[in-house]
């Protein structure tokens, strides 16, 4: 970055972060900001990436060659891979200083400020090849609901209070900002966030996008985030969720509090995870999903596959479709077989699905352990099993993020402790020291 360029800090998050090679290092997560003494303007020091196996680790702001809308590009290598902490000095972009209540004073200097909501901060490359924080985005704080103050940009200089209490920060720009990205990416953003203002932000989430967000985050985290909800907002999001993570999160509630959400759900919503809860722990019955694509043996191809284009399907739901007499919706008529896509694909779109069918893997039942349905699915290549009752009829399906979430140990969404399998500190490389 060439001196006299400003670049914001808030619309670096989520970008990829590449080596001078062309590999992708890992994305953006937070820039750093070092205090410095009297009211001169905070120096920003780097940037948080977020690398495989959710490790945070500290670039430092010298080592970036350049900045743009598309990615952030690295002028070495040479990392140091220890999990970034942040310093005592120092402060978060996102997680401190985003959404801060501050005032602006007049340019003049004559007359008294204007309430206003940071909304990003803006730095420049200076003389002494610093990059310092010299402009920032408000907005103007109206305090009316129904009302949107506009968007303006000051001098640093003239914005008061924006290092100060917690208690002046609020959480719209950054709601904005994750909503824009994947829920995996958003679950791991919170939880880099101190435990009050994670669950006020995951509040301000809409029901759908915070049902995305549970079911990657951490048992402990999804617990403490729908307690603080009131119940009945608790219960829309979990009627929001896939039936098979709604039950293992309710699972986690003692039985009194779950009866009460259950029933404060919409029956017809409720009623598939009160029947997964039924199932004992570690069984397909237990971690299947008992929304699969369900369609009759006269569906056409054309039919089937348009289905598996919705885009609220995820790929390993997708990847087939289940055939059984009607009803379609589980426990459904008598199972007859599956289809992969890969065969859709292939077949002509008038061709109808009855004809096409694969018979000769013997269905799942409820009671089948998880390490039998482990060996099959891998001894098969098979993304997903269907599960059958004593009367053939499909209940469910095992897909192979099911076996992977039960698999795992309990704890493996959790920052905490991803990555640092052997207790040891991450690999330092030659040079790269902070």
């Amino acid at each position: 970055m060439t001196m006299g360029t400003r670049v914001y800090l808030a619309r670096l998050a989520a970008l990829p972060v590449f080596d001078p090679n062309g590999d992708r290092v890992g994305r953006v997560r937070d820039g750093v900001v070092r205090l410095r003494t009297t009211n001169r303007p905070p120096q920003v020091v780097g940037l948080v990436a977020e690398m495989a196996l959710r490790r945070r680790i500290f670039l430092p702001i010298g080592r970036v060659t350049q900045m743009d809308a598309e990615a952030v590009v690295l002028g070495t290598g040479m990392l140091n891979l220890r999990r970034f902490e942040k310093r005592p000095n120092e402060l978060l972009v996102l997680e401190d200083l985003l959404d801060r209540r501050v005032t602006v004073e007049p340019e003049d200097g004559q007359g008294p400020g204007k309430a206003a909501i940071v909304v990003d901060l803006g730095m420049e490359l200076n003389r002494n090849n610093e990059y310092l924080v010299t402009r920032v985005a408000v907005r103007q704080h109206t305090g009316r609901l129904t009302r949107r103050g506009h968007t303006y940009q000051v001098d640093y200089e003239r914005v008061k209070g924006l290092v100060g209490p917690t208690d002046t920060q609020g959480n719209a720009n950054l709601v904005a900002l994750l909503e824009q990205m994947r829920p995996a990416d958003m679950a791991n953003a919170l939880q880099d966030l101190p435990d009050a203002r994670r669950n006020e932000v995951a509040a301000a989430l809409s029901d759908r996008t915070l049902a995305d967000v549970l079911e990657e985050l951490p048992e402990h985290d999804q617990v403490e985030i729908l307690i603080q909800l009131d119940r009945e907002r608790a219960a829309d999001v979990l009627e929001r969720m896939d039936p098979d993570d709604a039950a293992d999160l309710l699972a986690e509630l003692p039985k009194a509090e779950q009866a009460i959400l259950l029933d404060l759900m919409e029956p017809e919503e409720a009623a598939p995870i009160r029947q997964l809860m039924s199932y004992t722990p570690g069984t397909a019955g237990s971690v299947m999903t008992s929304e699969p694509v369900i369609l009759t043996p006269d569906t056409t191809v054309a039919e089937a596959l348009a289905r598996i284009r919705e885009p609220d399907l995820s790929p390993v739901v997708a990847a087939q479709v289940f055939v059984a007499r009607a009803p379609s919706a589980t426990p459904s008529g008598k199972y007859l077989g599956m289809v992969h896509f890969q065969r859709l694909l292939r077949e002509p779109p008038a061709a109808i699905l009855g004809g096409l069918l694969e018979t000769d893997l013997d269905p799942l039942r409820p009671q089948t352990g998880l390490t039998e349905i482990t060996r099959r699915m891998a001894t098969y290549d098979m993304v997903a099993m269907p599960v059958v009752d004593s009367s053939n009829r499909l209940v469910g399906a095992v897909t192979v993020d099911d076996v992977l979430d039960h698999s795992l140990p309990r704890d493996w969404r959790d920052r905490d402790v991803a990555g640092d399998d052997d207790g040891e500190p991450a690999e330092i490389l030659p040079g790269a020291e902070r």
